[in-house]
């Protein structure tokens, strides 16, 4: 992984949540072997829904006790979004399997101010910083998808989802920080985003209805 540099020009950082020592959830505590190495689009949307039930006051969308969330809580949440995204033989490889499955937990949760749109893979890194930057200031974590990279450097990365919540401008560029597996790392953007590959995934980017798109 890339070492993390010192703080750059203007940095913005949203707020998260612990469960014990752990910075957001981690997949590798579900029960099943398919949601521990394909559970990753349904840990990212986990994380999306507590930070909207703790920091935005959506409290439907987490069905347990939002004062104290545990491990066995969470993992209980996990094997219920499961449900709407669950592991497939090529991964959760698309945005908008993300954004249907979420979006019919959302309406099953009664919940229609929350709405999605996307940012395609293939769009340049000078897109998706801009997105980034406008979904922080607005206060949305933003899931992203990355697909096959040929960097070795980004190897935590490949075929993975997980949430950018903090951007860094810097002189060589914006860097993000990056939340999965129980802690969070700032990365380049554009090396995070430039892969290498023609099949790329890409940004969620998360609105309220009646509000900026951002």
């Amino acid at each position: 992984m890339l070492t993390e540099k010192g703080p750059g020009l203007l940095r913005k950082e949203l707020e998260h949540f612990r469960i014990g020592n752990s910075y957001g959830g981690n997949q590798d505590w579900f029960r099943t072997f398919m949601m521990r190495i394909g559970g990753c689009g349904a840990e990212t949307a986990c994380d999306s829904c507590l930070y909207f039930a703790l920091h935005m006051g959506f409290d439907k969308l987490y069905p347990y006790d939002l004062s104290e969330v545990t491990r066995t809580s969470y993992v209980d949440f996990a094997h219920l979004m499961e449900k709407y995204l669950w592991p497939r033989m090529s991964g959760i490889n698309k945005l908008d399997i993300y954004t249907e499955g979420l979006g019919k937990y959302l309406k099953d949760c009664g919940e229609d101010r929350i709405t999605m749109d996307t940012l395609d893979g293939t769009e340049p890194a000078e897109a998706a910083a801009g997105a980034i930057i406008r979904q922080i200031d607005g206060g949305f974590p933003v899931p992203t998808l990355i697909l096959n990279h040929k960097d070795r450097r980004m190897k935590d990365f490949n075929w993975h989802w997980f949430l950018i919540n903090g951007y860094d401008e810097r002189e060589d560029g914006l860097w993000v920080r990056t939340v999965t597996y129980s802690s969070y790392l700032w990365v380049s953007l554009r090396q995070l985003w430039e892969t290498g590959h023609k099949m790329r995934g890409g940004l969620v980017l998360y609105r309220i209805n009646g509000g900026e798109n951002v």
